[in-house]
């Protein structure tokens, strides 16, 4: 029989050229498991890699960037599902109803952009990481970092980020005393650390010029919403 991936010769239980097995097994409750031991394992795992990017994450993600990817979860991943755990508990908890609103949603442009910021923490998060990795990449151009793993970096943090605003969400939920300005804080005061350390952790200096780009970053941001939400209104009137 042929590989039902790549059409090579198969003779035995896998396939010699890509190694996708001769006969996929049947997708059960077993597999169900199985996938999600395999997201929550502590070695290679998410709850390693939070583990690791809370004690050590400048070493850690300069290993993932040019040494060994396969320790830590995919960037990528690891932004969407930390997001998808907090928007878990907002909806669960509905702590943004508090102090977020959007009444000029179906008003306004600009208001449906943020409101779709709301509903879509992990591609918004990426959004607005390109953002901070722009400044970032300025202030820490000579370290010879390129644009992408920069972004890589960013999303890394972020990530640790929406699960310190989930952690306090949920206490807030529980406790309905007000702690998500402290989320917000701790959220930002972590990635400055962070990225600072990924850097040069000796330099007290990488500190405040990560703050700056992470502030840079989510200002320009919210101008480009603002922008691109104004243009569009504009644009539709005229």
């Amino acid at each position: 029989m042929n590989c039902k991936n790549c059409n090579n010769e198969v003779t035995q239980n896998y396939c010699p050229k890509c190694g996708q097995p001769a006969r996929l097994k049947r997708i059960d409750g077993h597999y169900i498991l199985h996938e999600i031991e395999h997201i929550l394992h502590f070695e290679r795992g998410i709850l390693y890699t939070i583990r690791e990017l809370i004690t050590n994450p400048g070493q850690n993600i300069r290993n993932y960037l040019s040494e060994n990817r396969t320790r830590l979860v995919k960037p990528i991943i690891f932004i969407i599902v930390t997001s998808l755990i907090y928007s878990l508990v907002n909806h669960f908890f509905h702590i943004e109803d508090g102090y977020v609103k959007f009444g000029e949603s179906t008003k306004s442009t600009t208001g449906a952009i943020f409101k779709w910021v709301q509903d879509n923490y992990g591609y918004s998060n990426i959004i607005m990481g390109i953002f901070i990795a722009i400044w970032t990449k300025i202030f820490f151009r000579k370290y010879g970092y390129n644009f992408f793993e920069i972004l890589i970096l960013l999303c890394f943090l972020m990530g640790i980020g929406m699960l310190i605003f989930a952690l306090f969400a949920l206490v807030q939920g529980l406790t309905k005393i007000d702690l998500m300005q402290i989320a917000g804080i701790l959220g930002i005061a972590y990635c400055s650390w962070a990225i600072g350390h990924f850097f040069d952790k000796k330099k007290p200096v990488n500190f405040l010029k990560a703050f700056a780009s992470y502030m840079l970053g989510m200002i320009t941001s919210v101008l480009f919403a603002l922008l691109l939400g104004t243009l569009i209104d504009l644009i539709i009137k005229n």
